[in-house]
C-alpha cells in the first residue's frame, strides 16, 4: 500500500471568495480527523486571494474512498461547482523524502 496525495486548485467564482473560504475551512477539522488522513492543508495564493490550494495526503486509496463517502465531502461536492472552478490531481509517490 502506498500513500496517495491529492492536490486541488480552486478559483472562487466572482463574488464567492468568502463562501469558498468558509466551505474549505469547514472541511479541515472533519477531514483531518479521518483515520486514513495524514495531512489536509489549505493554502491561499499570495498574489490572488481568489485562488486556494488543498494539499491532502492519505494512507492509501481506500482512505481516499472513505473520505469521499463522508457527509462533509458530500456537502463539499454539492456546493463546490457554484462556488469555484477547480482542478485536482491524484498522485502516487515516486521519490518522496
Amino acid at each position: 500500500m502506498a500513500t496517495v496525495k491529492i492536490m486541488a486548485m480552486l478559483r472562487a467564482r466572482a463574488g464567492r471568495t468568502d463562501d469558498l473560504a468558509a466551505l474549505l475551512d469547514g472541511m479541515l477539522g472533519p477531514s483531518r480527523a479521518e483515520p486514513g488522513n495524514l495531512r489536509y492543508d489549505l493554502w491561499r495564493d499570495r498574489d490572488d486571494p481568489d485562488v486556494f490550494a488543498l494539499d491532502e495526503l492519505y494512507v492509501d486509496f481506500d482512505a481516499v474512498t472513505a473520505h469521499r463517502a463522508t457527509p462533509h465531502f458530500q456537502r463539499y461536492l454539492a456546493l463546490i461547482n457554484e462556488l469555484a472552478e477547480r482542478s485536482a490531481v491524484v498522485l502516487d509517490p515516486v521519490a518522496v523524502a
